[in-house]
């Protein structure tokens, strides 16, 4: 029963986040909402901020699990934004918190798997320098994080699935370019 509780509370919290600001959120409003009693909730919990990390983790884990491959840098781009697309209250509500940092390195890791999913596919076995690929990941990893927060600090304003993806046509082989560099140097 454990699990089953656990995904109640994290479903409740959830919920109760997408209609209002974690500041508004108590674990009595979780617990009520979610038909559990308190002891229940610091069986499983600590406090507020663990709940937030162990769903973001889980959301790091979905997305790792569900991506083992991807074919563009849309597909990429797609992958780091699923989850604040899906909850944009939520994410919102977690942002403009103090568990801001927690959100903003779940999100720096899925730019950073998702990047260097598509970067090795690009390589494709091929011989870089390492240091070269870690430049090559960092960079696009910064561009789309930097991308993602400019939009969340502009309260998710605008088509960023469409603007990105018009991105993507302007750099069109930008970064297989430098991959190419990078094997003319070796």
């Amino acid at each position: 029963m454990p699990n089953y509780t656990k995904k109640a509370i994290r479903e409740s919290f959830i919920k109760l986040l997408n209609e209002r600001p974690l500041n508004h959120i108590t674990v009595k409003d979780i617990v009520e909402d979610c038909g559990i009693n308190r002891n229940s909730f610091y069986y499983h919990y600590q406090d507020l901020p663990a709940l937030i990390e162990e769903i973001i983790a889980e959301q790091l884990k979905a997305i790792t699990e569900q991506y083992q491959s991807v074919d563009s840098f849309e597909e990429c781009f797609k992958a780091a934004i699923e989850f604040t697309e899906n909850n944009r209250r939520a994410v919102m509500h977690i942002y403009n918190s103090l568990s801001r940092d927690v959100y903003e390195q779940y999100l720096m890791e899925v730019c950073e798997y998702c990047v260097t999913l598509y970067i090795d596919k690009l390589i494709d076995n091929r011989t870089i320098s390492a240091s070269d690929r870690e430049i090559i990941i960092r960079s696009c990893k910064c561009e789309f994080f930097g991308i993602i927060a400019e939009w969340m600090m502009n309260k998710m304003k605008g088509d960023l699935v469409s603007e990105f993806s018009r991105l993507c046509e302007l750099r069109r082989g930008s970064v297989e370019a430098m991959i190419a560099r990078s094997l003319s140097n070796t």
